[in-house]
């Protein structure tokens, strides 16, 4: 498939009318998953087969949002290019949407999201493994159980790995569960057996974290599921931020109208220590004791980029050329995603964005061209407020070759007046095209 053939209008075309614009100006946010205007509309229902003769090899590492994505499209749109991916799990759990599993609202399985489509129509190579070392020289990848994989290019996309919260240790009593499986589910299960008048507190960790509105939309979920099966109880919402860092009309909205007496959110609170034993936190407010306690820690790269010297901002993030997303330490070293350092916000649809500006960069520098010196990537996210209702925002990031990096379009990003149902029933559409347009 011709890689300026694309399946922008398409993928829209799931969706319906309602997703067409994009930010200021429109109704609803825009779902433009091309991430170049150079693209033109197209489908991907041919079978692309694995080449018999490689002219290239491409090793991804992660088979999440970026990974999936990174991996697709350079079978895609690469000239005979064999692609590995390389992933811990046989299947991949979607952190989106999964605050509503906490409320029973979806299953753990309806999240789950395997590789088959990914190796029989792309004819992509799956290892599943644990990656132990890469040596950036010689392009290697060398996993647990001793194998050493070759290739022309890497492509990291290992998500996030936590800071352990002092005093928490390995105690499973305060489920982050900020990233979706087993946690997820423990937490649900804590979340059922609060008693009535109960006590639920979250914390926030600062900012850059794994998508954004998330805690927030977290918050407004348990609150309401609280109001109608737990009642008298209380979500106490402990922000290391000085205050609401997305969607901020939506939650303060939400907190303090919708779920006004069972939300008390707290900005600038930094958590000291835990006590997992006593459900006792000590904050910058005093100790706090609560029935269940969700804190999600302080994030950094994935333990494959901070275990291999790839983490040169602040020693948590990879350093990128957004151009190509190449490491800015490691040429030959591509790290999309959340791990990336970049001034794009840490979410999966950002991550799908750049799986396409790196693939595209990298089937140009194979055939010894430039990368695209204009790329342009969308980001857009529904949040739920109440178990029928939910806010929108979205945002264009254009690259400016002054600061090299990706800035806001001015005029192109927004947020809903307001909470619907119209914007409930249109985040199903969107987060299903969102993942077949990355596992499909």
């Amino acid at each position: 498939m011709d890689r300026r053939i694309f399946l922008s209008s398409a993928a829209a075309g799931l969706v319906g009318s309602a997703l067409t614009a994009c930010g200021g100006g429109g109704s609803e946010p825009a779902l433009d998953l091309a991430g170049s205007p150079r693209r033109r509309p197209g489908t991907t229902t041919t079978v692309v087969t694995p080449p018999v003769t490689p002219k290239s090899r491409v090793i991804v590492i992660g088979g999440g949002m970026g990974g999936a994505t990174v991996a697709k499209y350079l079978r895609l749109w690469g000239d005979a290019i064999s692609v590995t991916l390389v992933e811990r799990m046989p299947t991949y759990t979607s952190n989106i949407m999964s605050s509503m599993v906490l409320t029973g609202q979806r299953s753990m399985s309806s999240l789950s999201f395997n590789y088959d489509t990914l190796r029989s129509k792309y004819g992509i190579t799956t290892v599943f493994g644990e990656v132990v070392a890469i040596d950036p020289v010689a392009v290697k990848v060398t996993l647990a159980d001793g194998t050493v994989l070759a290739a022309d290019r890497i492509v990291m996309a290992p998500g996030i790995s936590f800071d352990t919260v002092p005093g928490l240790g390995s105690s499973n009593k305060m489920p982050h569960a900020w990233q979706a499986g087993p946690q997820t589910s423990l937490l649900a299960s804590q979340l059922a057996a609060l008693p009535s008048r109960g006590v639920v507190v979250l914390s926030i960790p600062k900012t850059p974290y794994r998508c954004p509105p998330g805690p927030y939309e977290r918050a407004c979920v348990v609150a309401d599921w609280l109001k109608k099966n737990r009642v008298g109880s209380k979500v106490f919402v402990l922000d290391a931020n000085p205050g609401i860092t997305a969607e901020a009309n939506a939650f303060t909205n939400a907190f303090n109208v919708v779920h006004k007496g069972v939300i008390d959110y707290r900005p600038g609170v930094t958590i000291n220590s835990i006590d997992a034993t006593n459900m006792t936190l000590n904050t910058s407010l005093g100790n706090l004791q609560a029935n269940v306690i969700n804190a999600i820690p302080k994030h950094k790269a994935g333990k494959v980029v901070t275990n291999n010297a790839l983490a040169n901002v602040d020693g948590r993030w990879a350093g990128v050329d957004v151009l190509t997303y190449q490491s800015t330490v490691a040429p030959g070293i591509h790290i999309i995603g959340d791990a990336s350092a970049t001034t794009q916000p840490k979410a999966g649809h950002i991550a799908n964005q750049e799986a396409k500006i790196c693939a595209d960069a990298i089937v140009r520098l194979l055939a010894g061209r430039s990368p695209d010196p204009s790329p342009v990537t969308n980001s857009a996210c529904y949040s739920p407020i109440t178990s029928d209702s939910a806010s929108w925002l979205t945002a264009i990031f254009a690259y400016d070759p002054v600061s090299r990096t990706m800035q806001p379009v001015p005029g192109a990003s927004g947020e809903a007046a307001g909470r619907s149902q119209d914007n409930y029933e249109e985040m199903f559409k969107w987060f299903n095209t969102l993942m077949e347009d990355s596992f499909a």
